[in-house]
């Protein structure tokens, strides 16, 4: 009996540690010379760039990670 014990055991902790594992998260690097990022007419290209993902029908950190760096002179 110990034995089938063990095995309903491990049958019933099998699922639960499986969905322990999440899978990773993509990212997205964003690179810019300046911090504003001001476009040609004056708006800024970072909303339009989380405009354009949601678009794509993905979230910034739901979906993808972005990580967001800018160039120090």
């Amino acid at each position: 009996m110990k034995r089938r014990t063990f095995i309903a055991a491990l049958a019933v902790a099998w699922p639960l540690a499986a969905r322990a594992q999440q899978a990773k998260m993509p990212v997205i690097g964003w690179l810019s010379s300046t911090q504003e990022d001001v476009g040609i007419y004056g708006s800024t290209a970072v909303p339009a760039f989380r405009r354009g993902l949601g678009e794509q029908g993905y979230l910034e950190g739901r979906d993808v990670e972005v990580l967001y760096r800018y160039a120090e002179f």
